[in-house]
């Protein structure tokens, strides 16, 4: 059996970033699928093949660049009465009580232990913990101990925060134009104490002890303390904490210590029949707050796109629906066989539309515009179909799936509807056979895609749309 570690997966996302921040790449997130899945339109689960990709293209209509992206994990907001985990170096993955928080005021902080009673048992946390402690680790009047980590700023919170994801990274170095947050993360980053101890698991209680043992950390570190508690019915130990009860300079007022690689719990008194067995939390490399991407086990990546409306030029749909969202990096203008460029926007918008348009030689009476969604057909010898995705004035725009066949429409041939209202009346004849898109769907690389229900846009409607990419 292997395992991949979370050091991979970490640097992975990196390169994914790396990537999308280096000159020459440039990557769009596409909406497409006008048309129903199936007799009930429930979305399937995509399947990662040659065939879902390509039909995936031929149904794409619109793109936007991405501008932004960034590292992503769980989010979770703290709840009044809610059991919380104390972070774990043992942990695989994330617990089912979470062992980070998001406050009201898109603080982050990690919790280093959970409040509990003498005889080990969990409390819920009752008191939200809130302020800037430049990471000191401080406990709240329920108990709980915390670690502040970063704060999440509008603009990113706007950017990147999700019902289900918090945007997490490492910060660079900062200046006088940097948020407030960037360089409030900074100061915790290079506050953060290496080998830290913060927390103790009981491997095994032990028996008999007369007395409460004292425990002490031995290891190649200094400062960290600890205490037990017993029952004194079982004369087992059934708490182990930070010992925290004093406060200086040598022993802070919760001291974890530092520069620990390797340290043991040793026991002495109490005269047991079996002796406890306690084993060290260490903290990660760098300590806790130096990199919030290793604390929280950051192994998403996020990009984000707000397309509002038609987007101003009207590269954007509106007036009909989506029903699968992709990730495109470098698609082209043209066919790259036919040697596609790369892709020009303009008016600042940073969309393009992908479907095909063909013009007529005058627009439709206003009793008989073609209607979205409805497939169409030509009367010329191929009598080759498409399905409408957007009308304006006297241009059609289209896409053509398996279901319909594949070919081009030729000049002066009569388009007409096949069905639903204006079999019989909605018609025209075509001036401009094939005007592609501003991107080619064939060109580029295909990272992403998601099925989903229908999702209807309109003019006067914003989208956020966020992919997240687990790896």
């Amino acid at each position: 059996m292997a395992i991949i570690t979370d050091k991979f997966k970490r640097e992975n996302v990196q390169l994914v970033l790396d990537n999308f921040n280096s000159s020459g790449n440039d990557y769009f997130i596409g909406i497409g699928r006008s048309e129903d899945w199936n007799s009930t339109d429930a979305a399937p689960v995509p399947l990662n093949s040659d065939v879902e990709a390509r039909r995936f293209r031929n149904s794409l209509q619109s793109v936007m660049r991405v501008a932004d992206a960034t590292f992503t994990v769980p989010r979770y907001n703290w709840t009044a009465n809610t059991h919380y985990s104390a972070y774990n170096d043992a942990q695989v993955g994330y617990p089912q009580q979470t062992y980070y928080v998001m406050n009201d005021n898109n603080q982050v902080y990690i919790c280093v232990q959970k409040a509990r009673d003498n005889d080990g048992t969990g409390r819920v946390s009752t008191v939200q913990p809130s302020g800037n402690t430049d990471g000191v680790t401080f406990r709240t009047s329920d108990d709980y101990a915390w670690k502040f980590l970063y704060s999440i700023s509008a603009l990113d919170a706007s950017k990147f925060m999700a019902a289900n994801f918090l945007p997490c990274k490492l910060q660079g170095a900062t200046d006088g134009n940097s948020q407030a947050s960037d360089t409030e993360q900074l100061a915790v980053q290079n506050a953060a104490i290496r080998g830290q101890i913060v927390g103790y698991v009981i491997d095994s209680g032990g028996l008999g002890y007369s007395t409460t043992p004292t425990l002490t950390v031995s290891g190649d570190g200094s400062g960290a303390h600890v205490k037990a508690t017993i029952n004194t019915v079982t004369g087992s130990v059934t708490l182990v904490e930070v010992d925290d009860s004093a406060g200086s300079a040598a022993k802070p007022a919760f001291p974890l210590g530092k520069n620990y690689t390797n340290a043991s719990i040793v026991s002495t008194g109490g005269t047991p029949s079996k002796p406890v067995k306690v084993r060290p939390i260490f903290s990660p490399n760098g300590g806790l707050g130096k990199d919030p991407r290793q604390d929280l086990k950051a192994s998403g990546v996020m990009f984000a796109v707000k397309p509002s409306g038609a987007q101003g030029s009207g590269d954007f749909i509106i007036g009909n629906d989506f029903r699968q969202v992709g990730l495109l990096r470098n698609p082209r203008v043209g066919k790259d066989s036919d040697g596609g460029v790369a892709v020009t926007l303009d008016g600042g918008e940073n969309t393009a539309i992908v479907l095909r348009k063909m013009t007529f030689t005058g627009a439709p009476a206003a009793d008989k515009v073609f209607t979205v969604d409805k497939v169409i057909v030509g009367d010329g010898s191929g009598g080759f179909k498409g399905i409408v995705d957007k009308v304006d004035g006297a241009s059609l725009y289209y896409h053509q799936t398996d279901e319909t066949g594949y070919g081009t429409f030729a000049a002066g041939e009569v388009i007409s509807e096949t069905q639903g209202d204006g079999e019989a009346t909605t018609h025209a004849t075509i001036g401009t056979a094939l005007v592609e898109g501003e991107v080619h769907s064939t060109t580029g690389d295909l990272l992403y895609i998601d099925n989903r229900a229908a999702v209807t846009r309109s003019a006067d409607q914003t989208e956020d749309i966020k992919i997240v990419i687990q790896i």
